[in-house]
């Protein structure tokens, strides 16, 4: 998603616009949004040709409500967007989430439990240990070395791991493995690891049948059998062992509604909405099939076991249906595959906050997941046999000799280092106010903004920033140096003014001599 906003953020044109007799900078109307981000979607790899239009409006809706974009009144929060010639902008920050980074070489992300301290009661001070001196000449002879004593050593017995040691060590350590293949930092991103139930991952790889498919602890969790009865017919059509044959046309497609509407009517998705982030973010490694694999190979078995088994039989049979060529069409108008898809996605993969573009991602992972369902849906022997060699390391007693570095704790990792209250205040005020002083500089040096918009902006700041403001404009002067004043000239004195004022004339009388 951040992809798609960076792109639409820096392909959408802008330019003046005039509503209502008055003009609007670096804005666009509704209709130009949507040609512009409908053509962006249809050329993503992530998307492609098959958004339409409507669906392009639905995601600007989810634009304007999460303030990706605003009306030109700065408006925002609402689905009010329509496909029609209303303006709109982007806001002057980003809502762009930050990049997860790719873990620096050596890095150890996730903390392993230590198990190395003695149970109560076998303290190592009351081990016997027994000082040998091997100076015998025989000795020398045989093995040409001139030995001296031999130091002491002790027997280091481990504590014994209960059943929960071993659960949080398989969680840490897969943990840690899908990180590293989704090459994140940190999976705080894209996943809540108190989430994730320990005892999950272990059902997942030893409660398996031959087959590979989960037993469950409670059968009262398992799949109706008329459900799986009509599972096993499809998947293995024509040759249904438990079943007669149908004696009426249009049998299999009734077998087939039955199945869609039993998983369209659960309220949670297979791959729950917990996890959506996580397999959302293997989309990403599609295109490296092998690591795409291993991602998904680990995520699902994060998944709850009944929720696990219920996706290895629907995925197998989807993917059984799909290559089947003896099963009559279950479709006038679309092809089995795509059926399989359109049918199963949403019981499969959606998000909480349902958003139509969702289909399209989880389309896109079950297509992934019915050509690679078989090693997808095993556990990785690989990551199983390395957890197993690494909880018979902490359970073998090792033996550690006597030297001045014998007992010596390991320091632990240094992640940071301790600084002095003067030095912590001074980072945490450059580290706020840089920022802020570059506003206010963006502020000052903006032409585009009228000389009353500015001062009105420059007044908010220095109420709500005081110090940053002080130190760009320490005194009135400088302010003042911001928005001269312009000299204004006086009008011409008129020479008519100088004189006096007209008299008005009076008529005197005369005498005649």
């Amino acid at each position: 998603w951040n992809e798609i906003i960076e792109l639409f953020r820096a392909g959408m044109p802008l330019r003046k616009h005039r509503c209502r007799f008055k003009s609007y900078e670096r804005c666009f109307k509704a209709s130009e949004a949507v040609d512009c981000l409908h053509e962006l979607l249809g050329s993503n790899q992530n998307f492609g040709p098959e958004v339409t239009r409507d669906q392009t409006v639905k995601l600007l809706k989810k634009f304007l409500k999460n303030h990706v974009i605003e009306d030109i009144k700065g408006r925002w929060g609402k689905e009010d967007f329509e496909d029609d010639g209303r303006l709109y902008r982007f806001p002057p920050s980003s809502p762009l989430k930050s990049y997860p980074k790719k873990p620096s070489c050596g890095k150890e992300v996730i903390k392993f439990p230590d198990w190395n301290e003695p149970k109560a009661g076998h303290s190592q001070e009351h081990i016997p240990v027994k000082s040998v001196a091997m100076n015998s000449e025989m000795w020398y002879k045989r093995h040409s070395i001139a030995i001296g004593e031999v130091p002491a050593c002790k027997l280091v017995f481990r504590r014994e791991l209960t059943q929960t040691n071993i659960e949080e060590i398989w969680k840490s350590m897969t943990l840690s493995r899908l990180q590293k293949v989704l090459g994140l930092d940190s999976l705080d991103e894209v996943l809540d690891t108190k989430l994730v139930n320990s005892k999950h991952i272990v059902q997942n790889v030893y409660n398996v049948n031959k087959q590979g498919i989960v037993t469950l602890e409670d059968k009262s969790k398992e799949l109706p059998h008329w459900i799986l009865s009509a599972m096993k017919c499809l998947a293995n059509w024509p040759s249904c062992s438990d079943l007669k044959q149908p004696t009426y046309s249009g049998f299999e497609r009734d077998v087939f509604k039955t199945i869609v509407d039993y998983f369209g009517q659960m309220k949670e998705p297979l791959l729950t909405f917990h996890f959506f982030d996580i397999f959302v973010s293997v989309l990403g490694l599609l295109q490296k099939p092998s690591k795409a694999v291993e991602a998904l190979q680990i995520s699902c078995l994060l998944l709850p076991p009944e929720n696990r088994k219920r996706l290895q039989l629907l995925v197998r049979m989807m993917a059984r249906i799909s290559l089947n060529q003896d099963l009559p069409p279950l479709s006038e108008s679309v092809r089995t595959r795509t059926l399989m898809v359109q049918a199963f996605s949403r019981c499969i993969l959606c998000s909480k906050d349902e958003i139509d573009l969702d289909e399209l991602l989880a389309a896109k992972l079950v297509s992934f997941l019915m050509d690679n369902y078989q090693e997808i849906l095993s556990v990785p022997s690989a990551l199983k046999s390395s957890l197993e060699d690494h909880v018979v390391h902490l359970q073998r007693v090792q033996i550690k000799y006597a030297g001045p570095d014998s007992d010596a704790p390991l320091p632990p990792p240094s992640f940071c280092h301790q600084i002095s209250t003067g030095e912590f205040e001074y980072q945490r005020a450059t580290g706020s106010q840089e920022p802020l002083a570059a506003l206010l500089e963006e502020i000052v040096m903006n032409k585009e903004i009228s000389v009353k918009d500015k001062k009105k902006k420059l007044k908010q700041f220095q109420k709500s920033y005081p110090e940053v403001y002080r130190v760009r404009f320490p005194t009135p002067e400088t302010e003042a140096m911001l928005f001269p004043e312009k000299t204004k000239q006086k009008p011409p004195i008129l020479m008519w003014a100088l004189k006096k004022p007209f008299q008005p004339f009076h008529r005197t009388r005369s005498f005649r001599m």
